[in-house]
């Protein structure tokens, strides 16, 4: 099963010759470096956001939006450190390895500043982290297997990037709405689900949750099948 934005991995690929050339002189090490150096500023931003809250409302949806940019850029940085090293044919199996360990802390930072955030449930962000966890787990044992890297299904890491970045980016723009008409500890975007009040975190970390399992049990079943066959 490959119905995440994974499976648009080739399509995507001509276009990053155009506007990856200013980082051909990089090493693919820095990239990576400054790929999770960007997440790691969304998720310390995000801890920040309840002391904002208190002392100056209005700084929210500036807050926000860089949030969604820092998210977003380091999204960018972990496609560019793979491609540069293709490019300069400097992949190697150290380099592969730092890049898994590095996007590992990437999203282990980013929601634990969402449970930090007070715009989520820190119970679902702890739940959707294991869970993000065993979907990577799943993807590289598979190649420890010798079964090939499993990079498919419903929430690979773009999809979770793309998703964290919009919801940072639609909280900053309800803020920012808001600013016109403020309510004592309203959240944007919040909705009644059986009584109890669910942000648009809520519903991500939900989804990351429901489709992260979906998508470690799946390629749980294809590396079985392929070593059983």
């Amino acid at each position: 099963m490959d119905m995440g934005l994974e499976r648009y991995r080739s399509t995507v690929a001509p276009y990053l010759d155009r506007w990856a050339g200013g980082f051909l002189s990089w090493s693919p090490n820095r990239l990576s470096w400054t790929s999770v150096s960007l997440s790691i500023l969304a998720a310390l931003t995000y801890a920040l956001l309840p002391e904002a809250r208190g002392l100056l409302p209005a700084a929210l949806p500036v807050l926000l939006l860089a949030i969604a940019l820092l998210i977003f850029l380091g999204g960018v940085f972990d496609v560019l450190d793979g491609y540069v090293a293709r490019k300069r044919h400097l992949d190697s199996r150290a380099g592969d390895f730092l890049d898994h360990v590095l996007d590992r802390y990437a999203d282990l930072a980013l929601l634990l500043g969402i449970a930090a955030s007070g715009l989520a449930d820190p119970v679902l962000c702890l739940l959707a982290l294991a869970t993000l966890l065993l979907v990577s787990y799943m993807g590289t044992q598979a190649q420890a297997v010798g079964a090939g890297r499993l990079y498919g299904g419903l929430l690979g890491r773009a999809d979770r990037l793309i998703l964290l970045s919009g919801s940072a980016l639609l909280l900053a723009f309800g803020f920012a709405v808001d600013l016109w008409a403020p309510r004592a500890d309203h959240v944007p975007l919040e909705f009644v689900v059986g009584g109890f009040p669910v942000t648009i975190l809520d519903l991500v970390m939900v989804y990351f949750l429901v489709a992260g399992q979906v998508t470690a049990i799946s390629r749980a079943w294809t590396t079985w099948r392929s070593l059983t066959v």
